[in-house]
């Protein structure tokens, strides 16, 4: 029998910087309102969003990925002809091929990548981050850098009162490298395809051409919450068993911006102490989809609540229903 020679790489691996994008426009709750039946308190209340970011006219999945990753790229302190695959998380890709992440890689002058867009919604940054990790302790890459980019306001229906308040626009990406010590922990992910109507998109593509509209995304919140606060849960205590780190070890926790209601009940079924920074973008950015972990992540090491080393939970969970996370140590 034939042998065949496997690839080897280094045993750990880490993110080794963050950069971000945001959106210029600042939509506050108000401008809502003029679409549907709420108020500045119900939506607050409700969620913990006062406002978010939508894009303007020059600015798009595109931009708001380029932005990010030269920011990623400039702050882990390698040069861009060492990094060797490119994956970009998102459902803002409005072309069912090519894929955006080869364009990206072209552009950022990234030679000959290996580049591919995913789609596992706002899970997508914790999946990327797992198959990143994979390649540089496979061997199959020296570095990679991960994008996860969205512009949710451009499917988001402002006449729908249960959504309308609560997508923004924006990116992250990281850079991940070897590593002599584990920078990142076991992945915790899985799915439920039986709750697919939970979170859908309203026409197929196929549909919205012969009816010449743009679909929208819908959602049933009850059952996202409940999904969330009960499965999530113990899926994010998960996270912490696999990593070998008790709650009391925990440094930061960066949940998916989902809702503060959510981030606040996954607070107290992990028993988390006070002293744990937690990220509460929502209230500024809105959800983000895909890319609202590794804005958390820059926005809290920007702003000093969070510092290079410390240990942080991430997880992710959406549209399909898919989840994903992990425990990291911040670059």
């Amino acid at each position: 029998m034939t042998i065949l020679k496997a690839s080897t790489g280094p045993q750990f691996a880490r993110i080794m910087s963050v950069g971000s994008a945001t959106p210029s426009r600042v939509i506050p709750n108000e401008f809502l309102l003029q679409y549907i039946d709420s108020s500045d308190e119900w939506i607050t209340q409700r969620t913990g969003i006062k406002e978010r970011r939508w894009i303007a006219e020059d600015e798009n999945i595109k931009t708001l990925s380029l932005t990010a990753a030269r920011s990623a790229i400039e702050r882990s302190g390698i040069a861009v002809d060492q990094i060797d695959a490119v994956i970009l998380s998102t459902i803002s890709h409005y072309h069912q091929t090519p894929a955006l992440a080869p364009q990206l890689a072209t552009e950022l002058g990234i030679p000959d990548a290996a580049a591919y867009d995913i789609s596992a919604a706002c899970a997508g940054f914790s999946y990327g981050l797992a198959q990143a990790e994979s390649f540089i302790r496979s061997g199959q890459a020296r570095h990679v850098l991960l994008i996860a980019g969205e512009t949710i306001s451009e499917i988001t229906d402002l006449t729908d009162r249960g959504t309308a308040f609560l997508f923004g626009d924006g990116a992250g990406a990281v850079v991940v490298g070897p590593s002599e010590t584990n920078g990142i922990g076991p992945v915790v992910w899985g799915s439920d395809g039986s709750q697919a109507g939970a979170i859908w998109q309203t026409r197929s593509w196929q549909e919205a051409v012969a009816e010449g509209t743009w679909p929208k995304l819908g959602m049933d919140g009850r059952a996202v919450f409940k999904w969330a606060t009960s499965f999530i849960a113990r899926a994010a205590k998960e996270c912490l068993d696999q990593a070998g780190i008790t709650p009391e070890e925990l440094d930061v926790f960066i949940p998916h911006q989902a809702n503060d209601r959510i981030t606040d009940t996954l607070l107290r079924y992990l028993k988390l102490p006070e002293n744990v920074v937690v990220a509460r973008t929502i209230r500024q950015l809105g959800n983000n989809s895909a890319a609202t972990i590794p804005m958390a992540m820059d926005a809290l090491l920007t702003s000093g609540e969070a510092k290079s080393g410390q240990t942080a939970l991430i997880i992710g969970f959406g549209a399909g229903l898919v989840y994903a996370g992990q425990v990291i140590t911040l670059p």
